[in-house]
């Protein structure tokens, strides 16, 4: 699976963020002792840093896969780039919801959701914002309004969001990020990607704590299933092919 996705896409990664509704301790012991038992389990995130806005442990920048974690003062955010396993998507995450509250002290009330994010980064020079139109709108009604060679397409990132019917306090976003500036010319060259991002959040996801990571599995069976059904085929493949054949 994980070597499906990389053949797709230059980058792809899997992040977890669990929000919580009072301020998160972040004096030495606690955060300390939280990230020293996740390094036992992952030896190779060693490296302890202090951002503006939140605490880190992360492994080295080259490393593959990248692994991080990190407490801001409302939220235990965890995340994986390129794993090449199952295990390496999502062995972090459980660790994470399964230590996180009980080193935080974190309670069922005080946590208001928990959030699986899957982004897939694509290369692509030129114009993004033609390139998503001519991928995912060309054939429909919208692209009667960008196809014209008068036009120049500036902003085109789609978005779609939902709550799903059959579980209650699940939200699930399909997004489409493009990085080209604006008045930037046609076919100008570009380091930043096109990105694809889906999101799953379960707002109140549990009564007790020992539930989180089971919760956390669901969400990841939901979301492999929305990856490969939705994303893939209707935003990651549609993109690629025009990528690959860009004129823009």
């Amino acid at each position: 699976m994980p070597a499906s996705y990389r053949a797709l896409c230059s980058d792809f990664y899997i992040n977890l963020k669990m929000n919580v509704r009072m301020e998160l301790p972040s004096n030495r012991e606690p955060v300390l002792e939280l990230f020293e038992r996740v390094r036992r389990s992952y030896p190779a995130m060693n490296a302890f840093r202090r951002y503006k806005e939140e605490l880190a442990l992360e492994s080295a920048a080259n490393a593959t896969p990248h692994q991080w974690m990190a407490i801001r003062s409302s939220s235990v955010r965890a995340g994986v780039v390129n794993p090449s396993t199952e295990e390496e998507m999502y062995g972090l995450h459980r660790i994470a919801a399964e230590v996180s509250p009980y080193y935080l002290s974190i309670s069922p009330l005080d946590l208001e959701y928990i959030e699986l994010l899957y982004g897939f980064d694509l290369q692509a020079s030129g114009n993004h914002n033609a390139i998503v139109a001519a991928s995912l709108l060309g054939g429909s009604p919208l692209s009667n309004l960008v196809e014209s060679d008068s036009v120049r397409v500036t902003d085109c990132q789609p978005m779609v969001g939902m709550t799903m019917t059959d579980e209650t306090g699940l939200e699930v976003h399909f997004e489409v990020k493009t990085r080209s500036k604006k008045g930037k010319a046609d076919g100008a060259p570009t380091t930043e990607p096109i990105s694809v991002y889906l999101t799953l959040r379960k707002y109140d996801p549990v009564t007790k704590l020992d539930g989180l990571v089971d919760q956390l599995n669901e969400l990841v069976g939901r979301g492999q299933e929305l990856v490969d059904e939705y994303a893939v085929p209707n935003l990651l493949v549609p993109l690629r092919d025009e990528i690959a054949s860009s004129s823009f």
